[in-house]
């Protein structure tokens, strides 16, 4: 055999080792899409966070079903003709899931607010949800026992400035002592465990952090109206995905037959969770 031969040959098998490299199983993170744009065909994969938290998942298990995204995500599921044994979830953090470039995952869903910026990196599928204002308080203060907006209305309560939640304090609440401004949520977070404040407002993804995570003895007393001004809430998806249109359809679909009315009133309205103050 000739050196020319010989050298041909290695390159040749370096070559198929480099394809079964690309086309085996094993740990070789995110794959291409199948012929319809699904991560596998057959299943639809879909990522959270890693824990996912109360009330967007119950007890960290989105298989469950439990919880308004795991809810939402089975729904989503469905509109697309998936049943629920079809469903494979998968595990990242928030800053992967909205990084460039591929995904082991057909979308994703851990509150991602749409945005101009993130946009340019992933797609979104339409609005599943826009947040609300919510107030909360700790257990040592007296607007504790308030249930209504009227009932707020003598309290000392706060937001941050420039926000849609100082909005919601001014016109919504309308204090009698007049809205109590703070320079950032950590200002008015120390502000009501120190009693400087009554209560606060917030939007509702900081509001059951806040009281679940970072305020002694906090709660909700309950969500405001809504008035539209809120981040609103997207599914992930890789950049250009074929699947974008269809998962948006789907969104679409839940929206207008009220399904997504429904799982928020049920995982993010209920009296144990942030009811309505009227």
């Amino acid at each position: 055999m000739t050196r020319r031969t010989l050298t041909a040959v290695v390159l040749a098998a370096a070559a198929a080792l480099a394809l079964a490299g690309c086309t085996a199983g094993g740990d070789q993170g995110p794959t291409g899409p199948s012929a319809e744009g699904y991560v596998t065909d057959g299943k639809l994969t879909i990522g959270t966070g890693q824990p996912a938290y109360f009330p967007w998942v119950i007890d960290d298990a989105p298989e469950s079903g439990e919880g308004f995204e795991s809810a939402v995500a089975y729904a989503v599921a469905d509109e697309l003709g998936f049943a629920k044994e079809d469903v494979v979830w998968v595990r990242s953090t928030f800053e992967q899931a909205i990084a460039p470039g591929p995904k082991d995952f057909d979308f994703n869903l851990q509150q991602f607010s749409i945005t101009d910026e993130r946009k340019q990196a992933v797609d979104f599928s339409s609005p599943y949800y826009e947040t609300t204002q919510v107030v909360v308080t700790v257990d040592s203060s007296p607007a504790g026992g308030a249930t209504t907006i009227a009932e707020l209305k003598p309290f000392l309560i706060g937001a941050q400035t420039g926000t849609t939640s100082l909005t919601a304090v001014e016109q919504t609440i309308a204090p009698d002592g007049g809205a109590q401004i703070f320079n950032t949520n950590d200002d008015a977070k120390l502000a009501l465990q120190s009693g400087t404040v009554d209560a606060i407002v917030v939007d509702l993804p900081t509001a059951f952090y806040l009281t679940g995570a970072e305020l002694d003895g906090g709660k909700i007393i309950g969500q405001l109206p809504s008035t539209g001004g809120g981040d609103q809430f997207g599914l992930v998806l890789a950049k250009d995905s074929p699947l974008t249109e269809k998962v948006t359809a789907a969104v679409d679909a839940l929206r207008e037959n009220g399904t997504l009315d429904e799982l928020a009133a049920k995982w993010l309205g209920g009296d144990d969770t942030a009811p309505v103050l009227q």
